[in-house]
């Protein structure tokens, strides 16, 4: 399919980086469209390990054209860190990354009222929500004003004026240089997107987060400041929704979230503790644990309907190797009344009790399948329910963090 959008289903941390990585193999352009450097997607390669936060995932393909949609908030210095970082382990850029034009740019004052007010609903601190709330105020940067030295002194002087906490001349002199460095990569990346598309080209539409820290679709106001679901793709990049072919969701086996919110199916702590070890659950971009718990069917239904998913991804199936029953959870309970579908209100969600089916564990390494008929009867009848309890098909199934460890059905 030329235009694929590949998003989150879940909370975010779901395996898409490596499931971009594997893709990218056969598209030509590869697009973030949202979000910013709170976002971390990490692909394991041999030996090595690459955690990427601005840059597409589609970087470390050769020959891949990558594009920073409009849609994307950018701390300008940590761009230029991510650069240099791929750029000493031989990854090439010059010539093979794009950055729109009209993406917004991440000054110091967003990060200092990011967590100021960003603590009781678990933000990075980076900035992006503060990034996010200028733009919609319309007195917002956006990286053409960082090679407009004059446009740029007077947006920075407006929007500190009067501040004492920050000196207006220090930060137009501190942009003004990154400017100069990231002047290069500036595209207008609507037009060269919509050129491509008539071209027939294979463009891969990478997002970050995931549907459930949607601003619109998510457990708000536990949410991040973005359109995480693929109809972000459109309104990120600068293309039409009839220009999309296929949209493809990535979903843990079980579930994880960071930070404050709701979670039904988190584990008890020992059992926390089992699958948080085992699955390696950090976060790639803060280092912060993440909590875990069962698969959530509830959610993940309504990240299929909101985001029109065509099918879906399961990755981390191996984690649950040693797991003798393994639940699923496929609606909540509140004040005597079942709910199959995700409800709006905050206050249900954190205060439901989970309904479960159970199924029997395959008590046997998943690691080393490289096709589905490798995977055990009982591992099989596990996707195969999600299947069912979902309504959409399983395209692939991640068994372990290198590239190789993955197969289609």
């Amino acid at each position: 399919m030329p235009c694929t959008v590949v998003v989150g289903a879940q909370w975010g941390d779901e395996g898409k980086g490596k499931i971009i990585d594997i893709l990218s193999r056969d598209a030509d352009i590869i697009v973030r469209y949202q979000g910013g450097n709170n976002a971390g997607h990490t692909v394991v390669i041999g030996d090595k390990e690459f955690i990427l936060h601005l840059i597409p995932s589609g970087v470390l393909r050769k020959g891949k054209l990558c594009i920073i949609g409009n849609g994307v908030v950018i701390d300008p210095e940590a761009l230029l860190n991510e650069i240099g970082m791929l750029k000493k382990k031989g990854i090439k850029i010059d010539g093979n990354l794009m950055i729109s034009e009209s993406a917004h740019v991440i000054l110091p004052y967003h990060k200092v009222i990011d967590k100021r007010r960003g603590a009781k609903i678990g933000t990075t601190g980076r900035g992006i929500g503060p990034c996010y709330i200028d733009k919609m105020a319309r007195c917002g940067i956006r990286m053409i004003d960082l090679v407009n030295p004059e446009g740029l002194k007077k947006k920075i002087y407006a929007n500190l004026e009067g501040s004492e906490e920050f000196n207006a001349g220090q930060i137009y002199n501190e942009y003004l240089e990154y400017g100069k460095k990231i002047k290069k990569y500036l595209a207008n990346v609507s037009q060269v997107l919509n050129r491509a598309i008539a071209k027939k080209k294979d463009i891969l539409f990478e997002g970050a987060q995931g549907a459930l820290l949607d601003i619109d679709h998510g457990t708000y106001p536990y949410v991040t400041s973005s359109s995480a679901t693929a109809g972000g793709a459109c309104t990120g990049a600068g293309v039409g929704p009839t220009k999309i072919d296929k949209v493809i969701g990535v979903v843990k086996a079980y579930t994880t979230r960071v930070g404050e919110g709701p979670f039904p199916t988190e584990f008890e702590k020992d059992l926390m503790e089992k699958i948080r070890t085992k699955g390696k659950e950090f976060g790639a971009t803060t280092g912060r644990p993440r909590r875990c718990g069962w698969f959530d069917a509830v959610i993940v239904r309504h990240a299929v309907a909101v985001n029109g998913l065509d099918e879906i991804v399961i990755t981390k199936l191996d984690v649950l190797d040693e797991m003798d029953k393994i639940k699923i959870c496929t609606g909540y309970k509140y004040k005597g009344r079942l709910y199959k579908d995700f409800p709006a209100d905050i206050e249900i969600l954190e205060n439901c009790e989970g309904i479960y089916e159970s199924c029997s564990g395959w008590m046997s390494d998943t690691t080393r399948a490289t096709k589905y008929k490798d995977l055990t009867e009982n591992a099989r009848k596990y996707l195969e329910t999600l299947s069912k309890l979902l309504n959409v098909k399983i395209s692939m199934v991640s068994v372990g963090s290198k590239r190789e460890q993955a197969f289609k059905i």
